[in-house]
């Protein structure tokens, strides 16, 4: 018993470990992006097999132990939480990833306006993504329960990204290469908000054993 308690444990430290790389990766490309640095923006599309090969070696371990140990109750609860959040990890730095990628596009062009809501939109994703891996290290409910109303503001912030982007495009032909790419970098954000929310409910579910999915939450 003593065994599987301490298997747990260097679990749960692999995920807070892949959260803070994959926290650093997210930070990173937004500030690539803002800053317009190529450097920094090619050492996240190169630090993406770090984060494959994370997602794998949690998996593995989940997977072993669910086999060998049969547990119940709240280990149960812990294995299929983690499960889910390391899934959802991954995929945030894949969009990590993608923003690097636009951000290189866009540094080869000549700068266009700024599009105002994008940093807006940024700061609350990654907000959302850092209270919600914190809630997970407390095992906090209420916390997590924080982060779900802000996905709707996310959302309402894309919006506005898109419809000012479409405005570039019909006023500016020659920024509708670079328009895309913001377009893109939001839509990114979205998901990256969307996956925060996913890490938040899982916590949720972890912690007390509801599923909030789907906005159940009232």
């Amino acid at each position: 018993m003593r065994h599987f308690a301490q298997e747990l444990e260097e679990l749960n430290q692999a995920v807070l470990q892949m959260g803070g790389f994959v926290e650093s990766s997210m930070h990173c490309s937004v500030q690539a992006l803002q800053e317009r640095d190529e450097r920094l923006a090619n050492r996240i599309i190169e630090d993406e097999p770090r984060i494959n090969q994370m997602e794998m070696d949690i998996d593995s371990r989940v997977t072993r132990l669910l086999a060998l140990q049969q547990p119940v109750a709240r280990d149960l609860r812990f294995l299929t939480s983690v499960l889910k959040i390391n899934g959802d990890l991954e995929r945030v730095g894949d969009l990590a990833v993608h923003i690097a990628r636009r951000t290189l596009s866009l540094i080869h062009r000549p700068p266009m306006k700024d599009i105002g809501d994008i940093p807006k939109m940024a700061a609350l994703a990654e907000d959302m993504l850092h209270k919600s891996l914190d809630a997970f290290v407390k095992q906090d409910a209420e916390l997590a329960e924080s982060v779900l109303p802000v996905d709707a503001e996310v959302n309402e912030l894309r919006d506005r990204v898109f419809t000012e982007v479409v405005q570039v495009m019909q006023t500016e032909p020659d920024n509708v290469p670079s328009a895309l790419d913001l377009m893109f970098v939001a839509r990114h954000l979205e998901r990256t908000a969307d996956h925060s929310t996913n890490i938040a409910e899982d916590v949720i579910f972890l912690v007390r054993g509801e599923d909030v999915r789907h906005h159940a939450l009232r």
